[in-house]
Formats: structure tokens, C-alpha cells, sequence
């Protein structure tokens, strides 16, 4: 299996966060987590941390994809937000629980960013609207793992474009591309005719054999 795709993706809170609720865009922001979703589930492993708002996008746009979602994704939830789970969690065995450091929440957060970048070797983090939260995680994840390929999707606004002034990234199909199953297709690497498979365990390694041949169609 190739390198796990990090998402960092949330809709900006207009209260909690108005700088970035100003220039975000929700519909685009679910397109394209939606969009990651279809490009990547069954071909990459997804992982991220897991938002309350995220977490049930993503689960439904992977359902009719007859793959086991389980095995396909890990989501990373600090004990901090124990009470704020979302009923996702219960039915899905693929959520890897981190310590509430001293009930402080920024200390709790960064417990949980350092064991997620540390469990998994990520070919690419996509970072897509959002709020402060995914400036952290976009300079904690450059600092573990400096060869991940950042990819923010500057057409969902919000934090995104911050993630994108940091990286030096303005490239044209992230700020004016809005077809995201094209965009991430192309930015991720995946092939068009790359086959999906129902667990990473029945994925070749070589990526020429997970390619449809004319016979197999």
C-alpha cells in the first residue's frame, strides 16, 4: 500500500473564528472532503483527527463505496473531547483514543497531532477550509515528516489559505479548480484506473498491477 493521506478539514465556526469563517466556503469545503473520499478510499489509507463535523461526512460518502471502512481509515480523538464524540465513533472499530493531558486542551491536542504523525508515514496531507487548528497541524506534520507533500485546497477558503501562504503553494487548480475529484486525482498521484480494493490487504504493492487492463473491464 502506498503512503497514507493525512485530511485536515473542518467548517469554520463564524463565531469562534471569524477571520476564517469570512473566507470559507462550506459547500465547497463537504465537495471536497466528499471528493477525497471517493478519490482515495480503497487506494490510500485516510487518517485524520477526528472532527465531529468531518467524521459523519466521511463515513457517508464512503458507504456505497463497498469497501471496509475500517480498515481504510483511523480517526485520532483526544479523551479531552470524551464527552463530544460523535455516535460515528461506537459503530467502527478504527479510532485510536489519546491521553487528556491535565485537562489542558492545547496540551491535549498536541499529545494527540504528535502520536498521529508519529504512527503513520503520510505521502500527503490535504488541508481544506478550517480554522487555527489546521495551521497546527500543517507546521507540526512539515516538522516530523518534511518530505510529506502539503496540499491545500485554496477554493474551500479559511485556514487553507493560511496553510497555503506558509508552503509558498498558489498554484492555480487549488484556487480555481472546483472539480476536486480531477483536482485530487491529479494531486494526490492516484491514477484514473487505479482499482479499489475492499482492504489494503489485498492491495499489490507494485502499482502497475492495481491498473485496469482492457481485459478486465
Amino acid at each position: 500500500m502506498s503512503g497514507a493521506i493525512f485530511l485536515s478539514a473542518s467548517v469554520p465556526d463564524p463565531q469562534r473564528a471569524p477571520e476564517f469563517a469570512t473566507t470559507s466556503d462550506s459547500v465547497a469545503i463537504a465537495a471536497a472532503v466528499s471528493a477525497l473520499v471517493f478519490v482515495a478510499l480503497g487506494r490510500r489509507k485516510i487518517i485524520w483527527g477526528g472532527h465531529p463535523a468531518i467524521t459523519p461526512m466521511i463515513s457517508f460518502a464512503a458507504k456505497d463505496l463497498n469497501i471496509k471502512y475500517n480498515e481504510w481509515v483511523t480517526l485520532y480523538q483526544s479523551n479531552y473531547f470524551k464527552e463530544e464524540f460523535p455516535e460515528d465513533n461506537s459503530k467502527f472499530d478504527n479510532v485510536v483514543y489519546t491521553s487528556n493531558v491535565g485537562g489542558d486542551l492545547k496540551d491535549s491536542l498536541v499529545e494527540m497531532r504528535t502520536k498521529m504523525f508519529s504512527d503513520n508515514v503520510f505521502q500527503a496531507g490535504v488541508f481544506i477550509g478550517g480554522m487555527a487548528g489546521i495551521i497546527e497541524e500543517q507546521k507540526l506534520l512539515k516538522s516530523l515528516q518534511p518530505n510529506v507533500k502539503i496540499i491545500p485546497v485554496l477554493s474551500t477558503g479559511g485556514a487553507a489559505l493560511q496553510v497555503g501562504a506558509d508552503e509558498g503553494i498558489d498554484a492555480e487548480e487549488l484556487r480555481d479548480d472546483m472539480d476536486y475529484v480531477r483536482l485530487l486525482h491529479h494531486q494526490l498521484e492516484i491514477p484514473l484506473d487505479e482499482k479499489r480494493y475492499a482492504s489494503p490487504a489485498e492491495q499489490p504493492e507494485d502499482l502497475e498491477l492495481r491498473r485496469w487492463n482492457v481485459g478486465d473491464h
